[in-house]
């Protein structure tokens, strides 16, 4: 009782719902423009907070968090461009339902989905920080590793109907993740005397130029097509499509409580399993790809409920669960708050408050996305010329934003090309992406497991959470694409010659 009236006192007794409000509509700003991450969009107003009361400073960062998790679903849907990590996901089905002139309807869809699981992603905070807390420090370098190799066996069930491509794709996205400092021993790798290339590739260069450019490249030579009843306005499911959509947001929802309180797997992770784990038990299996309103709604579910779990290791122990919430730990820091079972004992209000700030939020976010999803649908139907130019200047000045480096710009070119090339000869690009985002972690856990071990392998069986996270991944594989090839095969030998 007393947490609610120190929470209540915080929300109406200081600018915390002023705040929620104005982080939110900056944070969904921040996610649709390409290039700007939730960590970036969090960074940028940390030196304006310095001189703000400690509640309301962390409360805004927070909803900025909330919001741009949000915000990368828009450019997903209507320019096929992931504005965060964690949208990627959603550009599979957002965007073909908007090519199908029901983009309104995918914005709705990604909107509530977005609410209920940063809904979710609070209660959690609130019910089980510590409980799942522990969870999250029981996982050695070991289960770091098998939880990469999980990620990395959704590109079984991303193929596109070539394994083979798709492990090609994923193999090259492992090898320009070597690009750079070893993890272990700081040798420069692969970067051929360039010093921007000693942090290695960032892996939004990548996505933007194999989706974003590469479809910038695809649409050039193409007629501009008036689409007939495209959306004008957003359209939020109604009552007949909760029934196909309860079961992948709650899916999602569970997929990204996990992930969120995993340091190190992140809503780009949890969108992930959580749209390979929505198609693998939806009804209607055959849609996903095509534009399947629940390959919306499982990813955009899981990255908004990581936007709340992901704080609850960061809050307790000061273990960051991804780098938006490493940017919230440098500012708890900044205000002179030391992360830790002694935080809520020292800082109640700012620890309620955030809870109830984080609460205001979401419900901020609903009517914000509201307001601001119709000018956007609006601005994606001018004749394709503006919209490709306005499109590539958002690209490269976001681009050449994150670090001022001029081969930023080259390497999100040459992506470009290569996507383009590469999706004319049918190659998935997911898998791709999938491998270059994960590589770090699977390389530099292996390897600190085999040090802790002294080389012995049998570390990663040894282990329980990591032995748990093998089989699933086994099971994952051999469901998505060995057992459906035995299928064929089986069903070919059955059948009459």
């Amino acid at each position: 009782m007393e947490a609610f009236e120190i929470a209540f006192g915080v929300l109406f007794g200081t600018p915390a719902i002023l705040a929620a409000f104005a982080g939110v509509a900056y944070g969904i700003l921040g996610g649709a423009m390409p290039g700007i991450s939730p960590s970036v969009a969090m960074a940028l107003l940390v030196p304006f907070t310095f001189t703000m009361d400690p509640t309301t400073a962390i409360i805004l960062l927070a909803s900025v968090y909330v919001g741009a998790e949000y915000g990368g679903s828009i450019p997903a849907i209507l320019i096929n461009t992931p504005g965060t990590n964690a949208a990627a996901a959603t550009t599979i089905d957002g965007y073909a339902l908007h090519q199908q002139g029901r983009g309104g309807e995918a914005l709705g869809i990604s909107l509530m989905a977005g609410v209920f699981g940063g809904l979710v992603g609070v209660i959690v905070l609130v019910m089980l920080t510590e409980p799942l807390a522990k969870l999250a420090l029981a996982f050695t370098p070991a289960a770091y590793f098998s939880l990469g190799i999980l990620s990395l066996s959704v590109i079984a069930s991303l193929t596109e109907g070539s394994l083979v491509k798709g492990l090609i794709m994923g193999v090259l996205g492992l090898m320009l993740a070597t690009i750079g400092s070893d993890p272990i021993s700081g040798v420069t790798r692969f970067t051929f005397g360039f010093p921007e290339l000693f942090g290695g590739i960032h892996f939004v260069l990548v996505m933007m130029g194999v989706f974003a450019v590469a479809e910038l490249f695809s649409q050039v030579g193409k007629t501009d097509v008036e689409v007939k009843g495209r959306d004008a306005r957003i359209r939020l499911p109604k009552l007949k499509d909760w029934k196909r959509l309860w079961f992948p947001v709650s899916l999602g929802s569970a997929l990204g409580t996990f992930e969120g309180i995993t340091p190190g797997g992140g809503g780009a992770v949890a969108s992930f399993l959580s749209y390979n784990e929505a198609r693998r038990w939806s009804k209607h299996p055959e849609e996903f790809g095509k534009g399947s309103i629940e390959g919306i709604a499982a990813p955009e579910a899981a990255n908004n409920t990581v936007a709340g779990t992901a704080l609850i290791p960061t809050l307790s122990f000061g273990i960051p669960g991804s780098n938006s919430t490493a940017v919230l730990l440098g500012a708890l820091l900044v205000h002179g708050m030391q992360p830790g079972p002694m935080l809520f004992a020292q800082n109640p209000q700012v620890m309620y408050g955030l809870y109830g700030g984080l609460f205001v939020a979401n419900i901020a976010q609903l009517a914000i996305g509201l307001l601001i999803m119709t000018p956007c649908i609006w601005l994606v139907n001018r004749p394709k010329r503006y919209r490709l130019a306005v499109i590539y200047a958002l690209v490269l000045s976001g681009v050449y934003s994150i670090d001022n480096s001029a081969l930023d710009l080259i390497i999100v070119l040459a992506a470009g090309l290569a996507g383009y090339v590469l999706k004319r000869m049918r190659f998935p690009m997911l898998p791709l992406v999938l491998g270059l985002m994960l590589g770090y972690m699977v390389e530099s856990n292996f390897r600190r497991a085999l040090m802790v071990s002294s080389d012995d392998p049998m570390t990663f069986l040894e282990d329980k959470i990591s032995l748990g996270l093998l089989l699933l991944s086994a099971a994952m594989i051999f469901g998505s694409a060995i057992w459906p090839a035995l299928k064929r095969l089986l069903r070919g030998r059955l059948l009459p010659s």
